[in-house]
């Protein structure tokens, strides 16, 4: 009969090898963790503690704190608390810090202090990637997603969600009177109540008296509301924000996070985390930080129809950037079965639309709308076309054209001519979201207030890109480029 393999007796002096660097193989990714850090200036970069205090308790070196933390985010144990435990039980984390063991105090407190130095790192790994040529194409999709902050929708309030609650107390406050009449007729003239009708009684005023507390609260809340620039206010989080989703009528608490990942090998090549909820003024600032980053004197960008704004895209074309992406459907003549502006061909070398009838429209004058100088064309033909009715209902129809609207059809012909941009930027940029979201967890950030959100999404990024390129190069060429 076959036995069991047998485990060491745990009561033996010697259970683990005696030296530790024995457990950690040579294709551990902890060995690209602790090269990549050593060969950091810590002290270019900003991290506090680098040089030691005269006096007092020896501190931390800022390196195995680092070294902890790129661990943790890479093994999805993020908190401080769990990154205490792991330091006194895991052999890797022992090996990676020295079998240093700090207090969960000390590991929070290293992440929340050094948040423009983590975010620099991240910025370095990227560039070390480049200097690998894994980012040799100067190609990027942008896309922005929304991240669950610690806040929940209970302590996040508009002037709408106020109305509603009132209302609904309104409501509660009607049904408890109700009741309280309906108890009271069960009692006849001259009797003493019963016991029960006293327990219901009593239990009723106590929801009315709470519920008189919440207006209160909510009048308190309201009037902070109200002198809040954009009419919204969070309680457990001051800096997050009530966001729409895709679904229809849904939203969450969050941050708007922002990214440019490469096409090629969908690293994260540039990332932002913002509290505006859309993405139309993200543009131009994502794609500016993604040439950057890739030290491209010209840089391709594919981004969804959220993005589109004449400015952004002006801004971005005077920056060397191409954008690509798509122009919403937004007119009402189209929605109401009319002709739609795209059923006019603008002609540069006149001038002139020429619309669905064969008509000209010439430039008649030039508007002031919202800061853009628009450029108004029309025809006195209008008055007896034959398609009158299916093009305006004014005496005369009238096409606006942006001042800077080449830049725009340049960007619509982009897209006609590469038709599964789309496609492409979709598998690009939504796979990394995914990951990112999978990894940190059902409640995706642990720290409060915007530049403690953005460092701890700066870790995420760095996180994310370490894995990606261990899985495209290996461990070994890996450490061969960081040590080169």
């Amino acid at each position: 009969m076959q036995g069991f393999v047998q485990g060491a007796d745990r009561q033996q002096t010697t259970l683990l090898p005696e030296c530790l660097d024995d457990w950690i193989d040579e294709s551990n990714s902890i060995r690209a963790v602790d090269v990549f850090v050593e060969a950091l200036d810590l002290r270019d970069l900003g991290f506090e503690g680098v040089d030691p205090a005269a006096t007092g308790r020896p501190a931390y070196h800022p390196s195995p704190m680092l070294k902890l933390y790129i661990y943790g985010y890479l093994n999805r144990v993020q908190s401080s608390r769990r990154l205490e435990r792991e330091a006194g039980r895991n052999v890797e984390v022992m090996w990676l810090t020295g079998r240093l063991a700090p207090d969960h105090k000390t590991i929070a407190d290293f992440r929340k202090d050094n948040g423009p130095a983590i975010k620099k790192v991240c910025a370095r790994f990227v560039e070390l990637c480049r200097k690998m040529g894994l980012l040799a194409k100067a190609s990027v999709a942008i896309d922005g997603s929304k991240f669950k902050a610690v806040n929940s929708r209970d302590n996040n309030f508009t002037q709408g969600k106020i109305q509603r609650r009132q209302k609904q107390i309104e409501e509660s406050v009607a049904r408890y009177m109700s009741q309280l009449d309906t108890a009271d007729r069960q009692t006849a003239a001259g009797e003493e109540p019963s016991e029960t009708a006293l327990l219901t009684k009593t239990r009723l005023k106590e929801k009315l008296a709470k519920l008189d507390e919440e207006v209160k609260r909510l009048a308190a809340i309201e009037k902070t509301l109200l002198a809040s620039p954009d009419k919204q206010i969070s309680l457990t989080d001051p800096d997050c924000r009530s966001m729409a989703t895709s679904g229809r009528g849904s939203g969450m608490v969050a941050y708007n996070v922002q990214s440019a990942v490469d096409i090629t090998n969908h690293l994260i090549v540039a990332h932002e985390v913002t509290n505006v909820g859309t993405d139309r003024s993200q543009l131009a600032t994502m794609a500016q930080a993604a040439k950057a980053a890739l030290r491209s004197d010209n840089l391709e960008v594919v981004a969804d129809r959220g993005y589109f704004k004449g400015e952004e895209i002006l801004a971005c074309e005077q920056a060397g950037v191409a954008v690509t992406l798509p122009k919403p459907q937004t007119s009402n003549a189209k929605s109401a079965g009319r002709f739609g502006k795209p059923d006019f061909v603008y002609l540069a070398k006149d001038d002139v639309y020429r619309c669905p009838a064969g008509e000209k429209l010439a430039h008649h004058f030039t508007a002031d709308e919202d800061g853009q100088k628009m450029r108004i064309y029309l025809t006195k033909a209008c008055r007896t076309c034959r398609f009158k009715d299916q093009c305006t209902t004014s005496n005369e129809r009238r096409i606006k054209r942006w001042e800077h609207e080449h830049v725009v059809e340049a960007a619509q012909t982009r897209l006609d001519q590469t038709p599964q941009a789309m496609r492409v930027r979709r598998e690009t940029v939504e796979h990394p979201f995914a990951t990112l979201k999978m990894r940190m967890g059902a409640t995706h950030f642990l720290m409060k207030r915007l530049p403690n959100v953005a460092t701890e999404m700066a870790l995420n990024v760095l996180a994310y890109n370490l894995t990606r390129v261990l899985n495209i190069v290996g461990v070994k060429p890996l450490l061969a480029a960081m040590q080169a």
